[in-house]
């Protein structure tokens, strides 16, 4: 029997058993030091023969029953654990605290802001430094923030990526340290939401009249404002632009099939050209079904219909939220 293995050793005999299972899951989660020492030990051994393979084993596994918890050992690990548990300002500051105090990657934080506030940190840094975030930056939020620069700042920081090259690690991580710095002094809203959001989805519920009436009034007064409301709002009559044909089934098994018929029945051309849509993408049974049960009601009053609409758009917003279906955006609607 051989004996003397060292741990490293041992630790490679593992892994070799496990490799030749499939069940080497998890490796990628070692830091690159470690996974390097593996492979040297693994490329440094030959023959291991059968009684010393059981011994490592017999070892492992008493190791194994010894454990009683067990811990990620990085930061990325634990918030996974505390999921959704942790707000998330708690999970982006404790990042940033880590990148801070060199126990992570500043940038690898920056490249997770969103695009709105990448842009504000560009709006107040000097043009090195925005050079250095767009070298460091995803090409598709660089391209945002760099759109989002003056003509004349966005010359000088197209000029000063020709320097990005020559910056050392080193700086480069100071800068991210700066930057992140940066996103620290940035005011928070006490509303997450933005403001176009949620009036949009305010309107949703509204009746078409009075969606109509503020509309108008908000593009007199502030017609940006104005146009996020627009993006924002999601109604009965848009169905056809943002809903995927496949995800009809599953809209249609959210909603109740009473509310369904009744805003089925909606008279409006943009609304029946939803109903159809709708009835379209189901089954011919079940399509026909619900042309029966529609053709068949009584008459009913504007107000019943809105409220059986709500009720589908509500089912939609559920759906979306419980990330079951995804709307496509406005613009690829059209």
């Amino acid at each position: 029997m051989q004996i003397g293995l060292s741990q490293r050793q041992k630790a490679a005999v593992i892994v070799r058993l496990l490799l030749d299972d499939d069940q080497a899951e998890g490796l990628d989660r070692l830091n690159a030091e470690a996974q390097t020492l593996l492979a040297e030990e693994m490329a440094g051994m030959e023959v291991i023969d059968r009684p010393t393979r059981d011994a490592v084993i017999a070892e492992f596994c008493d190791r194994l029953e010894q454990v009683g918890l067990t811990f990620p050992g990085d930061l990325d690990g634990t918030l996974a654990i505390f999921g959704e548990r942790i707000s998330a300002g708690s999970s982006d500051r404790a990042r940033r605290n880590a990148a801070m105090s060199g126990r992570g990657d500043p940038w690898a934080q920056i490249a997770a802001l969103p695009a709105e506030q990448l842009c504000r940190i560009a709006a107040g840094e000097s043009v090195e430094l925005i050079a250095l975030m767009l070298s460091k930056l995803p090409v598709a939020p660089a391209s945002e923030v760099f759109a989002s620069l003056s003509r004349d700042r966005a010359h000088s920081v197209a000029q000063a990526m020709a320097l990005t090259g020559e910056v050392t690690p080193d700086a480069l991580r100071r800068v991210g340290l700066v930057l992140l710095r940066a996103v620290e002094d940035l005011p928070r809203p006490a509303i997450p939401t933005p403001a176009a959001d949620r009036m949009g989805a305010i309107l949703n519920f509204a009746t078409s009249d009075l969606r109509d009436d503020v509309l108008v009034e908000l593009d007199q007064r502030d017609a940006d404002f104005a146009e996020g409301v627009r993006k924002a709002i999601f109604i009965f009559a848009h169905i056809p632009a943002r809903i995927e044909p496949r995800d009809i089934a599953r809209l249609v098994r959210e909603v109740d099939q009473a509310a369904l018929v009744r805003a089925l029945a909606a008279p409006a051309p943009e609304d029946a050209a939803a109903a159809e849509f709708i009835l379209s993408n189901l089954s011919q049974r079940m399509a026909d079904n619900l042309r029966e049960e529609r053709d068949g009601a009584p008459k009913l009053r504007a107000k019943e219909i809105e409220d059986a609409k709500s009720e589908v758009v509500a089912a939609v917003r559920r759906l979306e939220e419980r990330s079951e279906i995804t709307l496509k955006l406005p613009e690829d609607a059209e």
